[in-house]
């Protein structure tokens, strides 16, 4: 069975949904519309500095309208990350099955070439959840519990590239670990190269750990 292909630049922009056609802007629901600018927004300019009135107008909506579907903009951020969520980890299995992820006793090798693709976008600003949690984890605390779960479905991801073993949960979490320093040198490096060569030397080391 072919499966659909997810590319980052899909998922950065979120101009549209892996396996749908795209409606014309104006077509869009106007929720559809306003979680769309929300997300580019927060995600390039950061939350704090993206102002409600902002969102309402890059989606073109009333303030009525707005506040029927987002009471606050603590219900908007909220939503933004559960629909982050959703399309990076869409984009993150289909990175991995695209690198060879599904290989027996290689699939470790689909972990960086993935990330490659992320880190080294014209779009890329880092790790939606880290941000935030940055931003409002002292003041929301259901960020950082979004955070938190977003990095457990990361963590598993990564668990399942690696053979079965005793060591599998530990090895996931320690490459889990790795990947947020990647992403997070990236986000202030002037290349993520340096980041990607790191990352593949603790996978490397992984790699070498489970075959001895």
């Amino acid at each position: 069975m072919a499966h659909p292909t997810v590319r980052w630049t899909d998922l950065s922009t979120m101009r549209h949904m892996p396996q749908t056609e795209t409606p014309a802007p104006e077509k869009r629901a106007a929720r559809e519309r306003i979680l769309l600018s929300a997300h580019a927004l927060f995600y390039r300019d950061g939350i704090r500095a993206t102002g409600i009135d902002r969102v309402i107008a890059e989606s073109g909506v009333t303030k009525v309208t707005f506040y029927r579907h987002f009471p606050s903009k603590n219900h908007l951020v909220q939503a933004y990350l559960d629909y982050r969520h959703a399309r990076w980890m869409a984009w993150f299995a289909d990175a991995l099955r695209r690198h060879g992820g599904a290989r027996a006793g290689r699939g470790l090798d689909a972990l960086v070439p993935a990330l490659a693709e992320w880190l080294r976008d014209e779009h890329y600003r880092g790790c939606a959840f880290i941000n935030s949690v940055g931003e409002l984890g002292g003041a929301l605390p259901e960020v950082v519990e979004t955070a938190r779960r977003h990095k457990a479905d990361m963590t598993a991801a990564i668990a399942a590239l690696l053979p079965s073993s005793r060591q599998r949960a530990r090895d996931a979490q320690a490459l889990a670990l790795a990947v947020d320093g990647a992403i997070v040198h990236a986000q202030f490096d002037a290349s993520p190269e340096a980041a990607l060569k790191g990352l593949q030397r603790l996978v490397d080391a992984v790699r070498a750990q489970t075959q001895a």
